[in-house]
């Protein structure tokens, strides 16, 4: 990556891709801090799961995913469960009834029900160590592919991409960003699909539908080379798998810039064919991101080419070394980095929004400037949208690890702390502040804590992994947001009244 040769071919169809992307943000162009990240006009039940897919498709999905496919095989399989999973569950239990709220962001949620303007600070801080952890996965992704499409090194090439993600969102206008993820999903749908077509062609496999043709490299691979890639749990343990699994699911029901998708549809039905709509977007993604990483290591074994698997830097790039490997041509490897950039920058461009909707919406008026005018509100979220891509900038410069793992890490805080304060703030109407700021201070200390004192405490690893946290982390925490709101005060009348007649369409016991 680091030859210091410029992908011509591929640089010009990501320029050309950014070009589409800006013309069309600049005819979207708002100065309201309303529409700063968590507000927009209504596009159909088609275009919110196209939204929802496009927020959601980060380079974790793009790059990370077919990387620990690479890597570890069958427990990449926990990731796709995990984070499909998570939408089932958002589907079930919380889409349309955190419509009925009808809250701007989850700090705002947190903040009405349970009527805490502390309860809602610490949400704001919490969503915004999510942004930054988030972000730091895309901003490495956009890092690896800005490292070989100009062939420079790594520290480099994160300051050029967060440069270049920075001026995407600005030069494109907030809500132009927001409204261009529609378009920009079905440009990474047609960018990742297309090149696993002739790919899967040039093998001889089914290629229509290439999802359903790469299980003969899965067994060519076998055979030949005796690497078994669906062998359950053959580099890890059935906790782990699990683990990781539900900690995906719990952290996809609590990450504020997936929950603030469903505060601007216009219905509950348009919320729920959202998710349906989204999760169909999704799946198409991750039925297709396996195949890359399964045939770049059959390529690698064709070829002689030991597998790269000490390599992080590596197995975050399989996805255009299957490409280059599987001898494509240099448009369909362009296509490919267009799409990855596009995953990254599109999530970029909503969480760094979140954040910044976070400060401006929540912290800023309420704590900074109270008389804060519409005006102030928007300079302030774009000032701390610069402030919060310089911190994840620099945070980045360290290899922290996968894409993937640093963004499961960003889940499992979602999952110990969000998802548990939305889950029964629904559907339990007893929940009040004091159980839920000790459920997410809880929820903190439990996703950092193998971070801090793993070390020396290897107990504390193992029942709560740095990625997998929330698998026991989220029950403890919903736990003592149980104990505590049952030994202190309860709701108002006013919000239990809301939350059993407004929400669930029923009488107050």
């Amino acid at each position: 990556m680091t030859d210091g040769i410029v992908q011509l071919v591929p640089t010009a169809i990501v320029a050309g891709m950014f070009a589409l992307f800006i013309f069309s943000g600049l005819r979207k162009r708002s100065s309201q801090a309303t529409e700063y990240g968590f507000s927009g006009s209504y596009t159909g039940r088609v275009g919110i799961g196209a939204g929802i897919a496009s927020n959601w498709m980060s380079a974790g999905s793009f790059l990370g995913l077919a990387g620990v496919f690479y890597m570890k095989g069958y427990f990449a399989m926990a990731y796709v469960v995990g984070w499909t999973g998570g939408y089932v569950l958002l589907l079930v239990l919380m889409a349309s009834q955190i419509r009925r709220f009808g809250k701007f962001t989850a700090p705002d949620f947190v903040g009405f029900r349970y009527e805490s303007e502390t309860a809602r600070t610490l949400a704001a801080l919490i969503s915004i160590i999510i942004t930054v952890i988030y972000c730091v996965a895309q901003f490495r992704g956009i890092a690896l592919l800005v490292s070989w499409l100009f062939g420079i090194a790594y520290i480099p090439a994160v300051i050029v991409g967060a440069s270049l993600a920075v001026s995407f969102v600005v030069v494109s206008g907030a809500l132009g960003a927001n409204r261009n993820q529609k378009l920009q999903y079905f440009v990474l749908i047609i960018t990742f699909i297309l090149p696993l077509m002739l790919l899967t062609r040039k093998l001889g496999y089914f290629w229509i539908l290439p999802q359903f043709g790469y299980g003969a490299a899965i067994g060519e691979l076998q055979q030949q080379f005796g690497f078994n890639f669906s062998e359950p749990f053959a580099s890890t343990t059935l906790f782990e798998w699990f683990a990781l699994c539900f900690t995906l699911m719990f952290g996809t029901a609590g990450l504020p810039h997936v929950l603030s998708r469903f505060y601007m549809v216009p219905g509950i039905r348009d919320a729920r064919w959202g998710v349906v709509w989204g999760l169909f977007f999704i799946a198409l993604i991750y039925w297709s991101a396996p195949a890359y990483g399964v045939l770049a290591r059959l390529f690698e074994a064709r070829n002689g080419l030991p597998p790269q698997v000490g390599s992080a830097d590596a197995a975050d790039m399989v996805v255009i070394t299957a490409a280059v490997l599987g001898g494509l041509p240099a448009w369909a490897v362009g296509l490919l980095a267009a799409g990855g950039m596009s995953a990254a920058f599109s999530t970029v461009a909503g969480l760094l929004m979140t954040g910044s909707a976070s400060f401006s919406f929540d912290i800023y008026p309420r704590l900074i400037r109270p008389n804060a005018s519409e005006l102030d509100k928007s300079y302030a979220a774009k000032g701390f949208f610069l402030v919060l891509a310089a911190i994840v900038m620099v945070l980045t410069l360290q290899p922290w690890g996968m894409i993937a793992e640093i963004a499961a890490f960003a889940f499992a805080l979602a999952g110990n702390t969000i998802f548990p304060a939305f889950l029964l703030g629904i559907w339990w109407p007893r929940a009040n502040a004091a159980g839920a700021i000790c459920g997410m201070l809880t929820g903190l200390m439990i996703s950092f804590a193998p971070l801090l004192a793993g070390d020396r405490l290897p107990l504390l690893s193992h029942l709560f992994p740095l990625t997998s946290s929330a698998f026991i982390g989220a029950p403890l925490v919903m736990a003592v947001m149980i104990v505590i709101s049952l030994l202190t005060s309860p709701p108002s009348a006013a919000i239990r009244l809301f939350v059993c007649r407004d929400v669930h369409n029923c009488h107050e016991e």
